[in-house]
């Protein structure tokens, strides 16, 4: 399960910055483009956010996570270039 929470938080961080990119740089200059790729970037970046959550609370226990620990994970989801630092930190031997 730890290799699998390890795959959606790198996709997880990975759609994020899809998703910045598409708003702060495409936006601007093409505004058709923008609004064709925000569906399809979006649902991926949703779907894989839920995953991220769902499997940091279904792995908690199994990495003897404390609650700081498991908040500061959590945190990460919401931060650009967070689920690579938890990725780095707490799933290094998965």
């Amino acid at each position: 399960m730890s290799k699998i929470f390890k795959f959606t938080a790198i996709s997880e961080g990975i759609s994020y910055l899809v998703l910045l990119v598409n708003m702060l740089f495409i936006k601007p200059n093409n505004m058709d483009l923008y609004k064709t790729l925000l569906f399809p970037i979006g649902m991926a970046h949703g779907v894989l956010f839920i995953g991220y959550v769902i499997l940091a609370v279904l792995i908690k226990k199994e990495q003897n996570w404390s609650l700081k620990d498991f908040f500061v994970v959590q945190l990460a989801s919401f931060i650009p270039f967070g689920t690579f630092y938890i990725e780095k930190k707490y799933l290094k031997n998965a």
